[in-house]
């Protein structure tokens, strides 16, 4: 019997010695560490415009004025809704889905998926006439796995500037700077491909046109 209660104060005193070290000590470290050395990182890469948040540097929102890059296809629509989203139609079906990530998750083999495809290719070209259909970067046309990635290929955004150009009344040049200053360059300069953060380049360009 003694060496039961032993045995249990020893079991008892490791359990909330374990229990204060990694449920309180190792948080709060770990807490204050991000707070104190990635505060920006730590608390959602969020963006502020006119003392207002909105949006994180690493979710993309949907642009549809040609004064704007086009980001990729999402089908979670970036898990930005409005309250219309969350009205019911006359079938009794809303688009608001709730906060989520995902892409369509189509079959190659899949209609849906050549039917939503070549609607998007038809939207692009008729805003891009200067474009030939060949030349769209695919990644434009496909959603990233979690439908949330803010980020486009060099070609998509380059491929992009004469309509943004036109519409937002900046030059090709002051474009093509917007595109450099918000290239993310490859990890260790070998892995991956340099990307355009087009939330950011938005912004951007956002900025420049209430300028003039």
């Amino acid at each position: 019997m003694r060496k039961f209660f032993e045995n249990s104060k020893q079991a008892l005193l490791i359990t909330m010695t374990m229990f204060v070290l990694c449920g309180f000590i190792y948080p709060f470290a770990v807490t204050a560490l991000a707070q104190g050395l990635f505060h920006h990182k730590a608390n959602g890469s969020l963006i502020e415009a006119d003392g207002e948040t909105v949006g994180s540097e690493l979710i993309g929102q949907t642009f549809t004025g040609p004064q704007y890059f086009w980001g990729r296809v999402s089908s979670v629509n970036y898990n930005v809704y409005t309250k219309e989203d969350m009205i019911p139609d006359e079938n009794g079906q809303v688009n608001y889905s709730g906060v989520s990530s995902g892409t369509f998750n189509y079959a190659p083999s899949n209609p849906e998926l050549k039917k939503r495809i070549e609607a998007d290719i038809e939207k692009f070209l008729l805003a891009n006439p200067s474009v030939k259909r060949q030349d769209i970067p695919a990644d434009l046309m496909t959603a990233s796995g979690s439908g949330l990635d803010p980020h486009i290929s060099m070609k998509a955004a380059e491929i992009q500037i004469e309509r943004i150009a036109q519409a937002s009344g900046l030059s090709k040049d002051e474009i093509e700077k917007i595109i450099e200053a918000n290239t993310e360059k490859r990890s260790l300069g070998i892995f991956g491909e340099n990307k355009v953060n087009f939330l950011m380049a938005n912004l951007d360009i956002m900025k420049k046109m209430e300028g003039r």
